[in-house]
């Protein structure tokens, strides 16, 4: 365990957690909601510090990143727990459980892909957020390393801790999983403002930003949702690369998956606003990047595999447009 930061003491050895909008208040020996952090005589621990559940070496399009180091390794970890509740959450068996865990410390973890000659290191599959004192740990020592760090995240972070941690962030992939505050409320147990507020500052620090939105048959597929979704990433940048992901059943959501025509739909009217747009979890999704400006055909995948990359030096061979992205 290490002493969690972004804490407040209370009366009587309790203690108010102040990393996410929960603010959880624990009595002694009490978890927060993320199941990562305890209450232990008046102190808030980090009892998830140093403590995977996973490493694994994933293609950085699995994150997916399109637009940070395209075709390159990285090296992915995870603890357990997560800050929401999603329903249909396909990692739930490491998001909304203990499991068992090993240990590895941070230097350990950056040396290892040091030694692999990984170029980054991915926190993801559950939310990594909630793992904040060992992401901020790593960072640090990943930055004297030349290691990237990049965070797979729901977003749901409180401003100070998000400002403290973005100075040794290179990516995030930020899932936007509804733009309807009644959804992220009352099912997701998350908050709509908070998520934007963490896309919105993060692209404005200079981090970069991809955002992923899974699309779940009658929570938030309606043309309408879909089209306010849009419209509010174009209004921060028409440059952040934008992932519609097919839902499939899983966990507690046994809603049919979803359809071709609403994928369909949602990528026809994103591209008509935004310069990256690319759907997944479906075989012959739009995984291509073109040029924003010409069309060419830069960068070809088929699932999370590059076949093909023309681009020079970050720009458009045929017209020279500079393409958003690290490359």
């Amino acid at each position: 365990m290490k002493k969690a930061l972004f804490q407040k003491p209370l009366s009587d050895k309790r203690v108010k957690c102040l990393l996410c909008p929960h603010e959880c208040e624990l009595n002694n020996g009490e978890y927060g909601l993320c199941l990562g952090r305890v209450n232990h005589n008046g102190i808030l621990y980090a009892e998830n510090y140093q403590r995977a559940v996973t490493i694994a070496i994933d293609p950085i399009e699995k994150k997916p990143l399109f637009h940070f180091l395209p075709g390159s390794e990285i090296l992915s970890t995870a603890t357990y727990g997560c800050n929401m509740k999603c329903p249909f959450c396909q990692n739930y068996d490491i998001s909304q459980f203990k499991i068992p865990t090993k240990d590895i410390t941070p230097a350990e973890l950056v040396d290892m892909a040091v030694k692999r000659g990984i170029p980054s290191i991915a926190f993801t599959y559950n939310e990594p957020t909630i793992w904040y004192e060992m992401i901020y740990d790593t960072a640090k020592y990943a930055k004297e390393k030349d290691i990237n760090i990049v965070l797979v995240t729901n977003g749901l972070i409180n401003k100070r801790p998000l400002a403290t941690l973005t100075k040794y962030i290179d990516a995030m992939n930020i899932d936007l999983k509804s733009f309807n505050k009644t959804t992220y409320n009352n099912i997701l147990h998350g908050d709509l403002d908070t998520v934007l507020h963490t896309i919105k500052y993060s692209f404005s620090q200079g981090i970069h930003v991809e955002v992923t939105n899974l699309i779940v048959t009658g929570l938030n597929d309606t043309e309408e949702e879909i089209n306010k979704l849009i419209d509010w990433v174009a209004s921060v940048s028409p440059d952040i690369p934008l992932h519609f992901s097919k839902y499939f059943p899983n966990f507690n959501f046994d809603n049919p998956p979803t359809s071709p025509e609403i994928l369909d739909y949602a990528y026809r009217k994103a591209i008509e606003k935004l310069n990256f747009v690319y759907t997944g979890n479906v075989i012959g999704g739009h995984e291509n990047t073109y040029c924003s400006k010409c069309g060419e055909l830069l960068i070809e995948r088929n699932y999370y595999s590059v076949k093909s990359y023309k681009l020079k030096n970050g720009k458009c061979p045929k017209c020279g447009q500079k393409i958003y992205g690290i490359f």
